[in-house]
């Protein structure tokens, strides 16, 4: 199931990275209930001069040494009329790097017309970009699947099956070797920059699994805070299947499979359970195997190259003779002397 985020407030914006971005609000509460639709930020440079094509008002307005010099060749009334033309055009906000503060036409427009104005002592470049990984997290796609998540020596594996296949024992038996949870049965994904699938869990169950048979248990209680992760980059894909006569098991390990979450393909494989099987180990080897693979050495590979290369050292060399042996001719008795 994926979500579409459309806008975030600016009342969102501000409570959640006021303290990572150091940010204060000059206007008081007005506007904060206008949205901010893009996930970047505009300098509008060129806004000021009153060229407004082109202009992203959809996204935060960041005003920094560059704008605010401009400003001050300007008069208050040009800069009341060029203001006025930016929140006509429905911007969110706008934030003033370096501690600036808003002219007093800036004040008077933003009071008016109930815009928000926010101000922080960082540089603005350095700002720019924390605000952008900030709103690049907010505006990810985002979707829920019903498996359970953990790191694995350093390898996100999401473990898939149907209800009651044993994901939730294969987790714990992980657990117990030194692995972390990141969630269990129900794991939220979070598409970063396109190239970076993330696990998580709801806040409501993390730390929490369901064991059929004994119940809910509290994993950090009883391994330790080490056992949980808050959040982890998925790597591979895992789907526990229940064993029949007529499954099909992979057993060279060459032909590569995926699974497509949020439109990225995840390395995936198939497990079978049945009984006198330890898979908890099998989903271990799987993680280490997918490291190597990501280090450039995969051992199927490596083996089939090794194979092929001794084939044709072998079928190169012509066939040894046989040498038939010398049979030796007995010799018939003589007279005796």
């Amino acid at each position: 199931m994926q979500k579409a985020i459309h806008g975030i407030t600016v009342a969102h914006f501000f409570e959640t990275y006021r303290e990572r971005l150091k940010m204060e609000l000059v206007t008081g509460d007005v506007g904060l209930h206008r949205l901010i639709h893009e996930g970047t930020v505009n300098r509008p440079a060129l806004a000021l001069t009153g060229f407004f094509k082109y202009f992203a008002n959809k996204r935060i307005q960041v005003l920094g040494a560059a704008e605010m010099t401009y400003l001050k060749t300007m008069s208050q009334r040009h800069q009341i009329e060029i203001f006025q033309q930016m929140v006509k055009r429905v911007i969110p906000c706008i934030t003033l790097t370096r501690n600036y503060h808003p002219t007093h036409p800036m004040l008077a427009v933003a009071q008016e017309m109930k815009l928000p104005i926010l101000r922080t002592p960082m540089i603005t470049m350095k700002w720019i970009n924390l605000a952008t990984l900030a709103l690049d997290n907010e505006f990810a796609p985002t979707g829920i699947e019903h498996a359970t998540s953990l790191d694995i020596r350093g390898v996100g594996v999401m473990l898939r099956g149907d209800s009651g296949v044993g994901k939730s024992e294969c987790a714990l038996a992980l657990i117990e070797r030194g692995h972390s949870l990141v969630a269990d049965d129900l794991t939220v994904l979070k598409l970063l920059d396109a190239r970076e699938l993330m696990a998580s869990s709801r806040p409501l169950n993390r730390g929490y699994m369901e064991c059929r048979g004994i119940g809910i248990i509290n994993i950090t209680e009883m391994f330790g805070v080490k056992s949980v992760r808050l959040e982890k980059r998925i790597d591979m894909v895992v789907s526990l299947r229940e064993w029949t006569p007529e499954a099909i098991e992979e057993r060279t390990g060459l032909e590569e499979n995926f699974y497509e979450v949020l439109g990225m393909k995840l390395p995936h494989i198939e497990l079978y359970v049945r009984p006198g099987r330890d898979i908890a180990r099998l989903v271990e080897v799987a993680a280490l195997t997918q490291a190597l693979k990501k280090m450039g050495h995969d051992p199927a590979r490596d083996f089939n190259d090794r194979l092929i290369a001794y084939m044709n050292e072998h079928a190169s060399k012509p066939p040894a003779t046989k040498i038939k042996p010398v049979e030796r001719e007995e010799s018939a008795p003589g007279p005796r002397t």
